[in-house]
């Protein structure tokens, strides 16, 4: 079954080159997960007994949150940033705790945003789930490795695609169409279906906001599967594919690839990094 040239779900208007769907996204609010929301509130009643630590460790597991607060991080004046600031905790420390309840109120929730839209809803929850996974074993990775920066390392495959979360909400009708259509079409590769609907590849509309919110360097370099010679690149994109390829189970055909390349990016035999990786999946 060939994917249909036209789309299968009723379409508002929407851009179809990078610079639109820069402003298109820009000029949307970005909810949260309905747990983060909740458990901002209920830290917000003990504001006193919180801090920078125990309010990180909350927002990093969630990709929204943390995208809403690096990008708030990014927007002040460069007088109060003497460098970059690369992590949630980081931002956190600079902003401090009662300015960060002060400028972030109640939380709307993906859940309200998505509400009689379960199939989107279901869609994004897929993708965060996967990020997650992502971010467990590129931290494991760089852990191994030993890197300086595997927090940020943890923050970029948790963010790497923060865009295609944005595309189920706000245009939930464009990223069910992409689903169907490669699901009809197993061979229709990510790119090329979202090139046909979006009109450029998400990849290229999530590196423009990115520098468009003034998101880390590092964490822009990190993400760049352009650059994928450098080692902590190879580390983040070796994560996102395991997510991926391992998201229904772990017979995926591509998945000896997979393992073959983290154990050269790890310096391990293929049996211990078969064992670790499936240690991490938890």
């Amino acid at each position: 079954m060939n994917a249909p040239d036209a789309p299968l779900f009723p379409s508002r208007r929407t851009p179809m080159d990078v610079a639109g769907w820069v402003r298109y996204f820009q000029l949307a609010e970005i909810p949260v997960q309905r747990h983060t929301a909740e458990a901002l509130e209920d830290l917000r009643l003990n504001e006193d007994a919180v801090d920078a630590r125990m309010l990180a460790e909350l927002i990093s597991v969630d990709p929204l949150m943390t995208l809403k607060l690096l990008a708030y991080t990014a927007a002040l004046p460069r007088s109060r940033r003497l460098t970059d600031v690369e992590t949630a905790r980081e931002a956190l420390v600079l902003i401090g705790i009662t300015p960060f309840f002060r400028d972030f109120g109640p939380q709307p929730t993906i859940e309200a945003h998505l509400q009689g839209q379960p199939e989107a809803l279901q869609g994004l929850h897929e993708v965060i789930h996967r990020a997650h996974r992502a971010a467990r074993f590129a931290l494991a990775f760089a852990v191994h490795r030993g890197d300086h920066d595997a927090p940020v390392i943890h923050e970029a495959a948790l963010l790497h695609d923060f865009a295609e979360m944005l595309l189920w909400l706000h245009a939930p009708h464009l990223a069910l169409d992409i689903a169907y259509r490669q699901k009809a079409d197993p061979t229709l590769r990510s790119a090329a279906a979202q090139r046909a609907l979006l009109g450029v590849p998400l990849s290229d509309i999530q590196h423009a906001l990115m520098v468009a919110w003034r998101l880390p360097e590092l964490l822009v370099q990190i993400t760049d599967d352009t650059k994928a010679g450098a080692s902590q690149v190879r580390n983040v994109m070796l994560a996102i594919r395991l997510a991926r390829h391992t998201t229904r189970g772990w017979d995926n055909p591509a998945l000896p690839d997979d393992l073959h390349d983290i154990a050269q990016l790890l310096n391990l035999g293929p049996g211990p990094t078969e064992t670790l990786v499936h240690g991490l999946d938890h």
